[in-house]
């Protein structure tokens, strides 16, 4: 295979051939490399790379398979890993040039685990500042004079690129859907704390969550099933089995899914192609979808919100703050807005979380999945902003699974995402659900300008 092939494979494929031998670690490397070679100058993904330390992981994993040693689940697979992700071989400077230059004296739990299954860690994907609001240098792959999102952009652009099969990224409002959906990828965020988040900046824990950027739902399956499970350093994380998410997502559903269309209190901000895309979607899926509205009490989700990210931000940013020179007007006018929230309020947020959770799982139980929005629309022109989350930010508050799928496309001929939301700790099923979407809408050869089918 030439190395355009190569780094034109999924990840479960790119297993398959690595664990027969039909490739090698070093032949994936390569192409990947090759591809980061071509297009970084215009897309700007990565705040480090290098390529002689990838290399090194490369030839490592072939010796390994050349002894008959054991293969991990991700052999030889290169992952982008998002630089707010502690790597004890790579800097890890989050974003902001108070940390520039900062090397960890330890892997994140979850880059541990990477290295444990037998993946390539293929270098840092750029994060916005303090995983925030302020842009990194990461360019659309689909236009670069339009934002990728964030604040996973990197991991988003890369993945999207065809630079890495895989990215790590994470999300407190909407940093892996929104950015999935402008890149055209396959986003996944799990339920809260099913993937540990020792050795990662914290930034609100009750809202911080690790995702995986994929060009498919088995591929992010296969990443998340190697992250996943207990971690003493998180408390966020069950003593419990890890799940496995790859079988159920790849079996068929013992029924016919069905699905709640929610079009959310942000419906007015969507675009009216978006409207309009999913008024079609609705259409298509007949009797599996139906519209529902949520209660009143969902109306102040971003009340909510915002005063678990601020508060929380402002206790764990402080050592930033003190610095604050280095640090953009956004980030610190958040921070000290989250300086002035009470103990009252706080506590009020954390009470709304938790109502509104009870009152998800309530309508969940009559449905498979809720279908909306993953973002307003296309990704918007201009890199001074990374777009908004206003379609994500209820789902990481009340912690529940929620996948994009790059399903539609936009008047530009750009990718929308079709985002489905599911109920805590059912991951599996939800990705089963989403499969099952991105098939039947290919099975019923709809006009590919309104539905592209993606890759399921």
């Amino acid at each position: 295979m030439n190395t355009t092939d190569i780094a034109n494979l999924g990840a479960a494929a790119l297993r398959e051939k690595l664990a027969r031998g039909d490739l090698k670690a070093v032949d994936v490397a390569v192409a990947c490399l090759q591809r980061i070679e071509a297009d970084e100058p215009r897309v700007q993904a990565w705040a480090f790379l290098d390529r002689d330390l990838v290399m090194q992981q490369a030839e490592a994993a072939d010796q390994r398979r050349a002894e008959g040693r054991s293969l991990g689940p991700l052999h030889g697979l290169p992952v982008g890993v998002k630089d707010i992700i502690d790597t004890a071989d790579m800097p890890t400077e989050n974003g902001t040039i108070i940390d520039a230059g900062r090397r960890p004296s330890e892997d994140a739990t979850i880059v541990a685990r990477l290295r444990a299954t037998g993946a390539i860690v293929m270098g840092k994907t750029v994060t916005t500042e303090l995983a925030n609001y302020w842009p990194g240098k990461t360019r659309n792959p689909h236009d670069p004079e339009r934002t990728p999102g964030g604040s996973s952009s990197g991991s988003a652009a890369a993945v999207a690129a065809g630079m890495v099969p895989l990215a790590i990224g994470t999300q407190t409002f909407g940093s892996v859907i929104r950015p999935a959906s402008f890149c055209g990828v396959v986003g996944f965020k799990p339920t809260h704390g099913l993937i540990p988040r020792t050795g990662v900046l914290l930034l609100s824990a009750p809202l911080d969550t690790i995702g995986v950027f994929a060009n498919s739902i088995g591929d992010a399956a296969l990443l998340v099933d190697a992250l996943a499970g207990h971690d003493a350093g998180d408390p966020a994380t069950r003593v419990a089995a890890p799940p496995r998410l790859s079988g159920v997502a790849e079996s068929d559903p013992p029924a016919g899914p069905k699905l709640a269309f929610v079009k959310t209190p942000a419906w007015g901000e969507a675009e009216t192609a978006t409207k309009e895309g999913f008024g079609e979607l609705v259409e298509v899926l007949g009797e599996a979808c139906t519209e529902v509205s949520l209660p009143d009490p969902f109306t102040d989700w971003p009340t909510a919100h915002r005063i678990l990210m601020q508060a929380e931000m402002a206790r764990n940013l402080e050592t930033y703050y003190r610095r604050k020179e280095g640090l953009s007007e956004q980030i610190t006018s958040a921070l000290e807005s989250g300086m002035a929230i009470g103990a009252t309020d706080y506590l009020a947020a954390l009470a709304c979380r938790e109502m509104l959770s009870s009152e998800l799982d309530r309508l969940l139980d009559r449905y498979d999945a809720i279908i909306t929005p993953a973002a307003a629309g296309e990704a918007p022109e201009g890199l001074a902003s990374t777009g908004n989350p206003i379609f994500n930010g209820l789902w990481t508050l009340c912690g529940v699974p929620a996948v994009t799928l790059p399903l539609l496309t936009g008047p530009n001929n750009l990718p929308v995402g079709v985002q489905l939301v599911g109920r805590r700790g059912e991951d599996g099923r939800l990705l089963r659900t989403a499969r099952w979407l991105s098939e039947a809408l290919r099975q019923a050869g709809q006009d590919a300008s309104v539905v592209l089918g993606g890759k399921p």
